[in-house]
């Protein structure tokens, strides 16, 4: 009777696991509630190092990948957005909106190394490995930043013609940026710091979180009309699209599994998409997760997906100087969802 009892307790584990894991096997597998002050936008995994960067507004938490415990943070990054990290030099890059900097910092002792001038609102920010450089995309000046992520000095500016939103490399040379307010994607040359190709990403409006496959040359654009869209990255053409969830702002693309993500804060959701072949692509679930979590980080190393999110209050009574208030946000409730496969 013992045995006959483990081993239906065993099976209904099983049964219950994968109810709870779905197709992909996505589900959320942890949630820290790491606390702390301020809001947040975009965070980074630094595969390597098994750390967590996440921006809160004026400063930046570093958290270990591994077991949630905070280990870590950066101050003084005054509206910050992004962070990108450039192993081979042991440094990140802050950037810092409402500073118009980006802050350079030391990924060893996390001690800051010094500030480059960027635009105005600079907001998301990646490294390009093949160029060495830093690209902080700039909201209001409506252009992207070069930083030698070595030197830590500005190589140059691009003007790219509308509001830029997240941005990734193609590893060959080439960066391909969202424009938010033209819903396009440009491409531009990270060495000549001058644009190749400007593609309409049509039905896809609003843009904001990129992705790409590198293989097979797709660019995986979520866009605020609940529509993953998307686009071959050497003629700009628009390959297919697929629904997702509302409120997307995150996308990530994991080339082992094939799967394409995307964030979606309104719903509280992960939409995984499948890569079935560069012509034909599929939606395999959409993976619960807690509403306004709608940024994302993946591990490359692990296949887990990091997201963000609070508890918020009532928001106040509409007054003459705040007509449209916010809710304030629970404190103690900042959460770290951990999703695994």
């Amino acid at each position: 009777m013992r045995i006959l009892f483990i081993i239906t307790l065993f099976v209904s584990l099983l049964i219950t696991t994968a109810a709870i894991a779905g197709p992909s096997g996505y589900h959320v597998a942890r949630t820290y509630k790491i606390g702390g002050d301020g809001g947040w936008d975009y965070l980074t995994v630094d595969s390597k190092a098994r750390r967590v960067y996440i921006s809160r507004g004026t400063h930046v938490m570093v958290v270990d990948a591994d077991t949630g415990a905070v280990v870590g943070d950066i101050p003084n990054t005054n509206g910050v957005h992004g962070i990108a990290v450039a192993s081979e030099f042991d440094k990140g890059f802050v950037s810092n909106g409402r500073d118009g900097t980006i802050t350079i910092f030391d990924l060893k002792t996390l001690k800051t190394l010094g500030t480059a001038a960027a635009g105005k609102n600079p907001d998301a920010i990646i490294y390009d490995p093949v160029s060495k450089r830093v690209f902080s995309f700039n909201g209001t000046s409506k252009d992207a930043t070069a930083v030698d992520a070595k030197s830590g000095e500005v190589a140059g500016t691009i003007a790219l013609g509308g509001k830029p939103e997240a941005g990734v490399s193609d590893g060959k040379g080439h960066i391909f940026v969202n424009i938010e307010d033209t819903s396009e994607i440009v491409q531009f040359d990270a060495n000549k710091l001058s644009v190749e190709n400007r593609w309409k990403i049509a039905p896809g409006d609003g843009p904001s979180g990129l992705a790409m496959d590198q293989k097979t040359r797709r660019l995986f654009s979520v866009c605020g009309n609940k529509m993953m869209v998307v686009v071959n990255a050497d003629n700009g053409q628009v390959v297919g699209n697929v629904p997702i969830g509302q409120g997307a702002d995150g996308a990530a693309f994991d080339p082992e599994t094939g799967f394409a993500l995307s964030t979606n804060g309104g719903d509280g959701t992960l939409t995984v998409v499948h890569e079935d072949s560069p012509s034909k692509f599929s939606v395999v679930e959409n993976v619960p997760t807690l509403r306004r979590a709608r940024t994302i980080a993946l591990d490359p190393k692990t296949h887990q997906v990091y997201t963000i999110t609070a508890e918020f209050g009532a928001a106040p009574a509409p007054t003459t100087e705040q007509p449209r208030p916010r809710p304030p946000m629970v404190p103690g409730s900042f959460t770290l969802l951990v999703l695994s496969r």
